[in-house]
Formats: C-alpha cells, sequence, structure tokens
C-alpha cells in the first residue's frame, strides 16, 4: 500500500490540487479534436468550449479515484478523462443556449452559442457529448495494442473499459444527467419551479448534478479493477458528493460573495426559484452539506489505497467559496 500523505496545511493540499488538475488538463488537450477540414468551425467550437476554463473537478475525482483502487498510467484512463469533461462541457454549452439560461458569459469569458451563434452552440455541445463517446472508446485501442499483457490480462482490461462505458452512457443518459435536465426545465416551465417538492428537487441533483460524479467516480474505480462491491460505495460516495456540492451552489447564492464567485448573488431569490436553501433554511442546507461531505469521506476509508488528498477533496468542497 502507498504510503499515506498528509494534508496538515492548506498550502499541501492546493499544491497537490494543481498538479493533478493540470495533470488533467493535459489529458484533455492531448484528445482535442484537430481543427481541420470543412466541418472545422464546428471544431473550433468545440475546442473553445472545452479550453475557456474550468476546475477540472470531474476527470480530478476519476484519477485519483483510480489510484486508490490501485490503478497506474494514463494511456487508458486518461481517454476517460477527457471523455468526461467533454460530457460535462457540452451539457453546460447546452445549459447556456437561449432556449434553456440564455447566458452570455461564462467564467469571465463568451458562451460558446455567444461567441459562434446559437445553431452552431447546439452542434457544438452535439459533438461534445459524440466525441467524448470516440475518445473513451481509444482505451479499447490501448487494450489490444499493450505489448506487455497477457491475452487473458488484455480481455480482462477490455472488459474493464466496457463496464465504464456502460456506466458513463448510463449516468449521461435519459436516467442520468439528461434525466435530471428534463425535470428541472419542465418544472420551470410548468410552474417556475415553486411547486418543487423536496423529493424533486433532489431527483434533480440527483440526476443532473450527482450523475456525472457518480459516472467519474464510478469509472475510476472500475477501470482499477474494483469489484461490484467496491464500485457500489463508491457510487454511493459519489451521490453524496453531487448532492453537498449543489447544496452547496444553493448557499453560495445567498451568502457567498459575488467576487470570489465570479458572478452576481441573490439570483436565486430575484428569479423565485426554489432551492433547497428554500426549503429546508440555511442552517440546514449547511448541517446537510458537512454531513454528506462526511459520510462520503468516510466511505473511502474502507478502501486500502492512499486516498488522504481524495478525502481533503471531498471536504474541500464543504467550505468552498466559489
Amino acid at each position: 500500500m502507498r504510503e499515506t500523505k498528509s494534508f496538515d496545511r492548506e498550502a499541501d493540499f492546493d499544491r497537490e490540487l494543481g498538479q493533478v488538475t493540470a495533470m488533467a488538463e493535459e489529458e484533455i488537450r492531448r484528445h482535442l479534436p484537430e481543427e481541420k477540414g470543412e466541418q472545422r468551425q464546428v471544431i473550433q467550437a468545440m475546442n473553445y468550449s472545452l479550453t475557456v476554463g474550468g476546475k477540472r473537478l470531474r476527470p480530478v475525482l476519476m484519477w485519483e479515484t483510480f489510484r486508490m483502487c490501485g490503478g497506474s498510467g494514463t494511456d487508458i484512463v486518461g481517454c476517460f478523462m477527457a471523455a468526461i469533461e467533454m460530457i460535462h462541457t457540452y451539457s453546460l454549452v447546452h445549459d447556456d443556449l437561449p432556449a434553456m439560461d440564455n447566458d452570455r458569459y461564462r467564467r469571465g469569458a463568451e458562451t460558446t452559442w455567444y461567441k459562434y451563434g446559437d445553431a452552431m452552440g447546439i452542434l457544438a455541445g452535439d459533438g461534445l457529448l459524440n466525441y467524448a463517446f470516440e475518445t473513451a472508446l481509444k482505451a479499447l485501442e490501448y487494450c489490444v495494442g499493450k505489448q506487455d499483457m497477457t491475452d487473458r490480462e488484455k480481455l480482462l482490461q477490455t472488459g474493464r473499459v466496457q463496464q465504464a462505458l456502460s456506466v458513463l452512457a448510463g449516468k449521461a443518459g435519459i436516467h442520468g444527467m439528461v434525466g435530471g435536465q428534463a425535470v428541472d426545465v419542465w418544472q420551470e416551465e410548468e410552474t417556475g419551479g415553486r411547486s418543487l417538492t423536496e423529493e424533486q428537487l433532489l431527483f434533480i441533483h440527483e440526476h443532473k448534478t450527482a450523475a456525472l460524479i457518480q459516472a467519474a467516480m464510478m469509472a475510476g474505480a472500475i477501470l482499477a479493477g474494483a469489484d461490484r462491491e467496491q464500485t457500489g460505495k463508491i457510487e454511493k460516495c459519489a451521490l453524496n458528493i453531487g448532492i453537498a456540492f449543489q447544496i452547496q451552489d444553493d448557499i453560495l447564492d445567498v451568502v457567498g460573495d459575488s467576487r470570489e464567485l465570479g458572478k452576481a448573488t441573490g439570483s436565486d431569490a430575484m428569479n423565485h426559484k426554489r432551492t433547497y436553501v428554500d426549503l429546508k433554511g440555511l442552517e440546514q442546507a449547511k448541517a446537510d452539506v458537512e454531513a454528506l461531505s462526511r459520510e462520503a469521506a468516510a466511505i473511502l476509508d474502507d478502501f486500502p489505497g492512499e486516498h488522504e488528498f481524495l478525502k481533503n477533496l471531498i471536504l474541500h468542497l464543504i467550505y468552498r467559496r466559489k
């Protein structure tokens, strides 16, 4: 077992996070489609969307879960790290469209539809989703081409890639992120979101936000060789993380500093949007974020691999200010 690292100082954590994020960024850029051919405009829009910025949280979670479960090397898991970020980015590109949130800026930069036009924004999102699976499928080529693996090992690794692909597709689709987004949109159109029950709101959080975090961590575990029971624990851990992350977003909209967030606060109240804070109150929302995050961290203690940084990353979500 690897020696567990200590993150007593915030600087240690920030330095480690910066290193892992930079590695994830490198993997994403390594898999960018080449901007050529008659269709290069849509590829340019796709690459703009991917490289304009972002926390790279999902590929980082995937990589750290992969390492915790005994995985090593980036050739196979790197394909999935890039793929999960492409799927996440496509969802943001479509969220920003005039028919959805109608946002012109994200992270201080022009949104894809605003820069390239709404039609090209739709196509860029479509392209990112499809190219995500093209990218993930490259992992099969790496499996077949590995010279240091026996045929049996290649077959085993190929099976893991196929299982990870199944998780990725399911969590991104109508039973995952798209399903959560659809309920959110439908509720907003029908009632302005004001009639949302706690059960409906949690359904949206579980699917719209948590599903891709589950996909990231589960795929990382599967590719490293985790068994069904271990993968189930990771799925529960990631569910908690996703819900806590979204509730924290709701909290920051109430108490956050707009200068740190890079966007205006109070928009949920201004738009009369039903949130977790609205339903449960600010103090209960804060308590639930902490409880969910600490339960997620505790699940990781069942795993023998190094996970101190991963735990600190999860707990960092409680206290994030942006």
